[in-house]
């Protein structure tokens, strides 16, 4: 009989209590993105005419600021939506290209994570 390797770690599936507090993480972080997608979205009052070539740049600048910023919160609710949708059937903490369990210092730092650590590290 050989011992066990002590750098290979036995990951078992996740249990209930880890994915409810998982799932009521993303949805709290899902409500903050939303709000503050709101926010990012009104327009950036750009005001009257102004003589002054500088402020009509700071505007624009800060228009193209704020889309980016929105997009940037668009693409993290998309991928709670995603975490938030593998809960519900069953796949959520399932690397998507190995198929293995991901650990849950992943998930820990990034609930919405859709790879192990080795895949990640191969990315």
């Amino acid at each position: 009989m050989s011992c066990p390797d002590p750098n290979l770690v036995e990951l078992k599936p996740m249990e209930k209590p880890d994915i409810e507090a998982y799932k009521r993480r993303l949805e709290a972080e899902r409500k903050l993105l939303l709000a503050e997608i709101a926010q990012n979205e009104k327009p950036v009052d750009l005001g009257t005419d102004t003589e002054d070539p500088d402020e009509e740049t700071d505007k624009s600048e800060e228009m193209g600021n704020q889309l980016a910023v929105a997009q940037d919160l668009k693409y993290r609710l998309d991928e709670i939506d995603v975490a938030l949708s593998k809960i519900q059937t069953g796949k959520y903490g399932t690397c998507e290209s190995c198929g293995k369990p991901i650990e849950k210092n992943v998930l820990d730092v990034d609930p919405e994570s859709r790879l192990c650590k080795n895949c990640k590290l191969r990315a």
